[in-house]
């Protein structure tokens, strides 16, 4: 073989050397770079953003988050949906998954407990803050809007709230229903309706917080406790668990308590994962 030929095959050889180690060199990257598919509750769509973006610096793990109601997603889940992590607003709906087969027995953790308001633009001539159940009875009101009962946790805590408060049968034919908690903030927003009964995570968000709010006595309605799980189907089960783990950190109960989630009562020790 000439020298020509000789130096030919070593370079090839060479070649594919470096061709093989740069397959194993990025390997381990490529198994790390995995995505969770959330389903959240639509009270999350300010704090679980900088929850992820917290959780992201420290782990190779993103999060791709989809926003609806907590009644919508059971039963989705229970359809199939390929959600990973399971955010509800009422925690019935992950402990019934559970109990049914379709989540981990691990069971649910409690992340926190939401809480209502009553909500007007800052141009409105309504003061929630001072007026509070009354700013409802106002001449100007024609649309009050809460979220839809049936499948949405907040807006069964909006009816259990006007009926404590002798108001549900004076308002009934002025309230107009979201499909979930974002989309009722939006109604108020837009000027589709003149107040609102939102969640208090919604009201302190940027776009909400120069709002004027009062907020509802949470003796008025039953809790919002709130609860997250791991779905049965789930194909990244152990990237799931240590992001239900993270929520457990200080840094992150302090950031949903920033958003207005207090922390639940206390309850037996959670499940190890």
């Amino acid at each position: 073989m000439s020298s020509s030929s000789q130096v030919l095959s070593l370079l090839q050889k060479c070649q594919g050397a470096i061709y093989v180690l740069a397959f194993l060199f990025c390997l381990p990257a490529a198994a790390k770079a995995q995505t969770l598919q959330v389903a959240a509750a639509a009270d999350l769509q300010f704090v679980l953003p900088e929850l992820a973006t917290q959780y992201e610096k420290e782990s190779a793990v993103k999060l791709q988050i989809t926003y609806g109601s907590s009644g919508n997603f059971s039963a989705q889940i229970q359809n199939g949906a390929p959600f990973d992590i399971f955010f509800s607003a009422d925690i019935s709906y992950p402990e019934a998954l559970v109990k049914n087969g379709f989540a981990e027995p691990a069971g649910v953790y409690r992340y926190g407990v939401g809480r209502i308001v009553l909500w007007a633009p800052a141009d409105s001539q309504i003061d929630a803050a001072k007026l509070g159940w009354d700013s409802l009875l106002q001449a100007s009101v024609q649309k009050i809007a809460v979220a839809n009962p049936e499948h949405a946790p907040y807006g069964r805590a909006a009816r259990a709230a006007l009926e404590n408060a002798g108001l549900l049968e004076r308002v009934k034919s002025k309230l107009v229903f979201g499909e979930n908690i974002s989309q009722t903030a939006q109604f108020v927003q837009s000027g589709n309706a003149q107040i609102g009964i939102v969640a208090l995570s919604l009201a302190l968000s940027p776009a909400m917080s120069s709002g004027k709010r009062w907020e509802i006595p949470v003796d008025s309605y039953p809790p919002l406790l709130q609860g997250v799980v791991v779905l049965k189907n789930s194909r990244n089960k152990t990237a799931a668990d240590k992001f239900i783990a993270f929520l457990k950190t200080e840094t992150a109960r302090a950031t949903l308590l920033r958003f207005g989630f207090s922390q639940p009562p206390a309850t037996r020790a959670e499940p190890s994962r």
